[in-house]
Formats: structure tokens, C-alpha cells, sequence
């Protein structure tokens, strides 16, 4: 049977899956992260336009939490419980050669989950990446940014810091969050709950987009949910209440104006956010 075919009969009796499983169930699973480790597979991916989500990937994640105990390790200045397939992250007993292989720059108290992926040129400030995220070539995750699970971040983006990428783990159908190619995401900001930024936007410091954020185009006045369209410059805003002027007014992300991939390379991040 294939990889998917055994993780999706499993995940039919997940509440029966644990350490004592059939071993073919566990190879299997294993099979997955190490793939989702090296990037050979990955939970979403962008099919003739459209993300599409591998809903097996993301129930093998899930289920490798039912077939492996948790374990204590112990350090210089504190001791960890966890799952014992995490515990010593992506990088745990790495060589130099091994890190010349991989071609990215991780700097000390970075933690990296095994089953995640970076590509060559990323730079890894202090931060955290959790499973089955996708971090591509010449993306800079900065100091105390994070990478929630399964989410996907493109080439040559700048996470900075503080700033969170969510995760979506479950439901299993549910898209993770996206982060396109070429985004500045501004420092102290939050994208969650499977919304995309797409290629080249630019996201002000202080961001907060979920499903349910109002998205304003300030030039149109149209309201969308879960997408920002790609080149596009946002900030927070905030929308009154038109039945009352009295009611306190609620918080909105506002895309300012809308760039082409030509402006957006030559120009800075700060010009783009002046208005």
C-alpha cells in the first residue's frame, strides 16, 4: 500500500493508534516526517494557482503524537518532557558538514522541530519553527519570530521580529497559514488561521489577521476575509460603526495601495508604507 493509503486508514481509527500499532502504520508515519524534514514533500503547495492542502501529511503529524511516548531530557541549566520524535529537534548531533549540506544559518537558541523544512539561504535569528512548517531559500525568520505548524513561508521573506506565523495543524482539510514570496511581515505582528499573504505585500509592525479580520481595499471600499492580494501595502486600521457613531470602532487590516512586482524591487520598505 502507498504511504497515503496506510496514513489515511489509520487516521479512520486514530483513537485505536498508539505505541504498540502495527509497525508498517509507524513506518509510515516516519516515512512522512523525514520527507516533510527534507523538504521533499511538503502540507500545502500552490497547484495551477490555487494552495492546495495533502490532508495525509498533516494526519501523519498527528498521529505520530499517538505512537510515540514522551521522554526527559536533560540539559546544563534545565530539563524537557516531549514527545520523544521531537525532543531533540531538526539539527540535534548535526556536523559542520552537515551544516554546510543544508545551507542555512541557525544561530544559537533556535529551536527547529524534526519534520520541518528550511532552505538554503534562510537565516534562523532566535526564534522557533514548529512541524511540518516550510521555510524556503532566503527567507529571514527574525529574533523571537515564530512558525506555527504546517505553515508555509516563501523565498526571500522577512518575518520579523516577534512576529508570528500561525499554525494550523486541525482541522486536517483546513489550509495552513501562507506567507507568498517576497513579504515583509513587520515586526510584533500575528497572521493566523490559514489566511494568505500573497507574493510581495507588505505588512506595517503590529499586524493581526485572522479569517474573521476585515480586510479594506482604502481605495475601493471593498471588504474581504483570509487573502491579501499579492503586492499589496497594509496597515491597521479601524472601521466605525455606521448604525452608530457612539459605538467604539473595530479593529481592520487596510491595504493603502497596491504595487507592481517592478516598484515593489526597487523600493524600500519604508517608502512603501508612507502613504
Amino acid at each position: 500500500m502507498s504511504v497515503e493509503k496506510i496514513i489515511n486508514d489509520a487516521w479512520e481509527i486514530k483513537d485505536q493508534i498508539n505505541q504498540n500499532s502495527d509497525q508498517q502504520v509507524k513506518d509510515a508515519i516516519n516515512q512522512v516526517i523525514s520527507d516533510l524534514d527534507s523538504g521533499k514533500s511538503r502540507v500545502a503547495e500552490k497547484i495551477n494557482g490555487e494552495w492546495v492542502t495533502h490532508q495525509h501529511l498533516k494526519k501523519a503529524i498527528m498521529l505520530s503524537f499517538r505512537v510515540y511516548p514522551m521522554e526527559n531530557l536533560n540539559g546544563p541549566y534545565s530539563s524537557w518532557y516531549d514527545k520523544s520524535h521531537l525532543l531533540k529537534g531538526k539539527t540535534a548531533g548535526w556536523s559542520k558538514e552537515d551544516h554546510e549540506r543544508a545551507g542555512f544559518r541557525m544561530v544559537p537558541n533556535s529551536p527547529v522541530r524534526k519534520g520541518s523544512f528550511v532552505g538554503k539561504n534562510a537565516v534562523l535569528m532566535p526564534c522557533y519553527v514548529n512541524i511540518g512548517a516550510y521555510i524556503d531559500e532566503g527567507t529571514m525568520i527574525d529574533t523571537f519570530a515564530r512558525a506555527g505548524s504546517c505553515c508555509q513561508i516563501g523565498k526571500n521573506c522577512h518575518i520579523s521580529a516577534g512576529s508570528g506565523v500561525g499554525g494550523v495543524l486541525e482541522p486536517a482539510q483546513a489550509l495552513p497559514t501562507i506567507i507568498e514570496d517576497n513579504v515583509f511581515l513587520g515586526a510584533m505582528s500575528e497572521v493566523v488561521e490559514g489566511v494568505i499573504v500573497g507574493e510581495g505585500s507588505v505588512l506595517s509592525m503590529g499586524m493581526y489577521i485572522g479569517q474573521s479580520t476585515k480586510i479594506v481595499d482604502r481605495k475601493t471600499g471593498n471588504i474581504t476575509y483570509g487573502k491579501i492580494p499579492p503586492y499589496s501595502v497594509v496597515v491597521p486600521g479601524s472601521l466605525p460603526d455606521k448604525n452608530n457613531s457612539a459605538a467604539p470602532s473595530l479593529y481592520c487590516a487596510v491595504i493603502i495601495k497596491q504595487v507592481d512586482e517592478k516598484t515593489r524591487s526597487k523600493t524600500s520598505i519604508n517608502d512603501l508604507l508612507r502613504d
